[in-house]
C-alpha cells in the first residue's frame, strides 16, 4: 500500500482548509496488520510508514514507484519497533528486535523481510528512506546505545529525552536522520519555542498516547500557523519552510525523520514567540 503526497508552496498552503491540510500533510493508516504501509512525499523523495507483521511475513520490495526492482537499489532506510517483538531478515543476517529497538540499512541490501515472533505481541516497525548516493553497513542500534539529549524545564511543559538513532554519533548514513522523542509525564510540548530548518525536511509520527489524547501539530510558515490534529500512530510531514512544534492533550512519544542539505541536528532557525501569528 502507498500513498503519494506532492509538495506545496507556502503560499498555496495559507489558503487550505482543515481538511486540504490533513489530505496534503497527514498519513493516518500508519499501520495495518499483516501489510506494509508507505506514504511517498515528493518533498526530498522521502518514504516513510509502517511495518505490521502478524500472521504473515512481510517483504518490503521495489517495482515501478521507487523506479528500481530493489528498494533499497539507490535509498537508505531507518527503523524503530515502536511496539511488540519480531525478526527483521537483512540479506542474510537477522535481528531481534523488540520496543526501542533501531535498525541502519544502507544502500545495496536487496532483501527485506519483517516478522513476528509471537501473534499475541506483534511487531510495529515504522521506517523512513531517503535517496542515497553511497551504501553504509547495516548498524543494530537498541535504545541504550542510541545518542540520548535531555532537553526541557518542567515550568514550561515540555521535558523530554530525544534519542538519536541515525545521526553522525551512533552511524553512518548519507542523508537520513532519525531518533525518538520521550516527554516525561505531565510534559507536552515537544518544542517551543519553535523553529524552521530551511536546508531539512522532516516527518513526525506520534505514539503511546492514551486512548483519549492527540495532539496539535503545528505548521506553517511564522507569520502564519496552522494546525492538524492527530490521533495515536498518525504521521505528518513538515515542510522546511514550516515550523516544526506540538503539543499534546497528554504526554506521548514521537518519532522525527529528516532529510535535506546537512546533518547537522542544530541546523536550525529559531522563531521567537511573540514572532508567531
Amino acid at each position: 500500500m502507498l500513498a503519494i503526497r506532492y509538495a506545496e508552496h507556502p503560499d498555496d498552503v495559507r489558503r487550505y482548509d482543515t481538511t486540504q491540510l490533513r489530505e496534503h500533510f497527514l498519513f493516518e493508516k500508519v499501520f495495518i496488520k499483516d501489510a506494509i504501509s508507505l506514504c511517498y512525499t515528493h518533498v526530498d523523495r522521502v518514504v516513510f510508514g509502517g511495518v505490521y507483521p502478524v500472521t504473515q511475513k512481510l517483504q518490503l520490495e521495489g517495482g515501478k514507484d521507487f523506479g528500481s526492482d530493489v528498494f533499497l537499489e539507490r535509498r537508505e532506510l531507518g527503523l524503530i519497533c515502536i511496539a511488540g517483538t519480531g525478526i527483521i531478515i537483512v540479506d542474510d543476517a537477522e535481528y531481534e528486535m523488540k520496543k526501542g529497538d533501531g535498525l541502519y540499512i544502507g544502500k545495496g541490501v536487496k532483501k527485506l523481510i519483517f516478522a513476528s515472533t509471537s501473534p499475541t505481541d506483534a511487531p510495529k516497525f515504522y521506517l523512513a528512506s531517503a535517496p542515497a548516493h553511497t551504501a553504509y553497513p547495516v548498524v543494530f542500534i537498541p535504545l541504550e546505545k542510541a545518542n540520548p539529549r535531555k532537553l526541557g524545564d518542567p515550568a514550561t511543559v515540555n521535558v523530554r529525552t530525544i534519542y538519536q538513532y541515525v545521526h553522525p554519533a551512533v552511524c553512518k548514513s548519507c542523508q537520513l536522520v532519525m531518533g525518538m522523542t520521550v516527554l516525561e509525564p505531565g510534559s507536552v510540548w515537544n518544542t517551543m519555542p519553535c523553529h524552521t530548518h530551511e536546508r531539512r525536511m522532516e516527518v513526525y509520527m506520534y505514539f503511546d498516547m492514551p486512548a483519549d489524547a492527540l495532539v496539535f501539530h503545528l505548521q506553517g510558515q511564522p507569520d502564519e500557523t496552522r494546525h492538524i490534529v492527530i490521533q495515536n500512530e498518525e504521521a505528518v510531514i513538515s515542510p522546511s519552510w514550516s515550523i516544526h512544534a506540538g503539543v499534546g492533550t497528554a504526554s506521548y512519544t514521537f518519532i522525527w525523520a529528516m532529510a535535506g542539505e546537512n546533518q547537522t541536528f542544530d541546523d536550525m532557525d529559531a522563531v521567537k514567540t511573540s514572532e508567531l501569528k
